[in-house]
């Protein structure tokens, strides 16, 4: 979940888990009967504490890591209207950064391919290829509001 505040966005350090060590958003995986509107809600009062008020889906993405066998899906969302103070957690250290300054050198490699184009406001659908965590192959696509709601609405991300 990106949530923007005029000209920046909010970030974390990745403490634990999937991706410990980069830069992120905060997110995590769905619990048993959580949509996926739900889990980015709480995953975002989890991660950094605070409540998020809206959601606007902005991408449907998959990854497969061929090298370790990992496959996911990956469903983000941008928000403007949220409550709170991020505080840091176990999991997340989070900090602002203005959007022309965002670290993809810190992020995964496949960031500076979507997040621009998401944080500019598109609605984006890609498919990411790595091997052993590097980027082998990707393919994305701008897709308009009602495609990338079906997408979130089905909890699919298509073949």
């Amino acid at each position: 979940m990106y949530l923007l505040r005029e000209s920046s966005v909010l970030l974390i350090h990745k403490l634990s888990g999937h991706g410990a060590g980069r830069i992120n958003a905060p997110g995590g995986r769905l619990e048993k009967d959580e949509s996926i509107y739900q889990c980015a809600v709480r995953e975002v009062r989890e991660e950094v504490g605070i409540g998020v008020a809206s959601l606007s889906p902005a991408a449907a993405l998959r990854f497969h890591d061929f090298g370790n066998g990992f496959s996911m899906a990956g469903y983000v969302f941008t928000s403007r209207t949220f409550e709170g103070d991020a505080m840091s957690s176990s999991e997340a250290d989070p900090f602002w950064c203005r959007l022309d300054e965002i670290p993809y050198d810190e992020m995964w490699e496949d960031d500076a391919l979507w997040l621009p184009r998401v944080l500019a406001g598109d609605c984006i659908i890609g498919d990411f290829i790595f091997e052993n965590d590097r980027l082998r192959s990707h393919d994305t696509g701008q897709v308009d509001q009602s495609e990338i709601q079906q997408y979130f609405e089905s909890g699919s991300i298509g073949t």
